[in-house]
């Protein structure tokens, strides 16, 4: 287990007790700011897509047990958030200025379609109407919140040099 395992494992539970505790009360402007998703989607715009997928997965998990809700339901949405903003962390630039808000912007948007969807798709009621009201909100307080926890988290996590990400091939025979 390296060390940034121990770290990510720290961040992680540390966002979803801010989350379950703190922020989940509060809805200002008709939205709820997420910092589990943020600094998911830091972390693995910083990381790439396995650390990110496995990051979600752990955080959807406490959130789903922590709030007892349907078990693997966020664990599901954040494993693919993290998973896909990986991806674009490791083909893209991610140290472009704009690489994390406009990952936050994207997935948020995405997170609250894909709640709906698979919400509708285990038969549970899927209020259309309340999460496309709340979702202007929730984007705002998300993108709010995005600077503060990116800086956070690059710093706890620095950039990993190109060079030490690329394995060299050996061809065999």
């Amino acid at each position: 287990m390296t060390f940034d395992t121990v770290k990510a494992a720290f961040l992680v539970f540390v966002a979803v007790l801010v989350q379950v505790s703190v922020l989940s009360a509060y809805s200002p402007l008709g939205g709820r700011a997420d910092i589990v998703l943020v600094s998911l989607l830091a972390l693995a715009l910083l990381r790439g897509s396995l650390f990110g997928a496995i990051a979600g997965f752990a955080a959807g998990l406490l959130i789903d047990t922590s709030n007892l809700g349907t078990l693997g339901f966020t664990s599901l949405l954040l494993t693919l958030a993290g998973f896909w903003i990986g991806r674009y962390g490791e083909t893209t630039a991610r140290d472009r200025f704009h690489a994390p808000f406009t990952s936050v912007a994207v997935v948020t948007v995405l997170y609250g379609f894909g709640t709906l969807v698979l919400r509708f798709v285990l038969g549970e009621s899927a209020p259309a109407g309340a999460i496309v009201d709340a979702l202007p909100a929730t984007l705002l307080l998300n993108l709010i919140l995005t600077w503060p926890v990116y800086t956070l988290v690059r710093r706890l996590f620095p950039p990993v040099e190109l060079a030490d990400r690329i394995h060299q091939v050996r061809l065999l025979g």
